[in-house]
């Protein structure tokens, strides 16, 4: 997903789901490493716990409510958890660079109301994304210049990828926009961004 996803959600005025909240912790077997082997492929849907999100989106359409864990970026594990509550809120959108990967299991489990995929301009991605991780402190300075650098390089095949999951690709304007149409649905659902 691209960077300002976070914020774009939170300017629909639905409640948000933040899915980058089920990343798998440090110390977990499964986490994929990257390909020169130096450390861990966090930008790789194995480094997500995507059945744990389909869980809390499953909950969430149903009953309205669920448990959510916090997860510390900086530290790469689970600090916690807190519930998510949508207050009687007809629709929720559940935001993060993995979304489109649950979009297939959403749709089947009819709890899809829309799957977008925001892209911009990758040198704008870039600067967001670094500015927005350098002011959360998430990993040191080499590691986000390197990792933006190479998410920068990549947009266009991570966009392509997201569509071929059932992403439309849009831009935030066209974003907000389509979830405030899907906000015409009669029951809970997730519009994964």
């Amino acid at each position: 997903m691209q960077q300002g996803a976070a914020a774009g959600a939170g300017r629909s005025g639905q409640p948000v789901l933040h899915l980058d909240d089920f990343y798998r912790e440090h110390d977990d077997p499964a986490l994929p490493t990257l390909p020169d082997g130096t450390g861990t492929d966090w930008d790789s849907p194995g480094s997500w716990d995507a059945e744990a999100a389909l869980a809390a989106i499953t909950d969430l359409c149903r009953t309205g409510r669920t448990s959510v864990p916090v997860y510390d970026i900086a530290t790469s594990s689970r600090v916690g958890e807190e519930a998510l509550d949508l207050c009687g809120e007809r629709l929720f959108v559940a935001e993060g660079i993995f979304a489109a990967d649950i979009v297939r299991g959403c749709r089947s489990a009819g709890l899809l109301a829309d799957a977008l995929c925001l892209r911009g301009r990758p040198s704008t991605t870039f600067r967001r994304r670094l500015l927005r991780d350098l002011r959360e402190g998430r990993k040191s300075v080499s590691v986000l210049v390197r990792r933006g650098w190479r998410l920068m390089r990549d947009e266009r095949t991570i966009v392509a990828r997201q569509s071929a999951l059932g992403a439309h690709p849009c831009g935030g304007d066209e974003a907000l926009v389509r979830i405030a149409a899907a906000g015409a649905v009669r029951r809970p659902a997730a519009a994964p961004a």
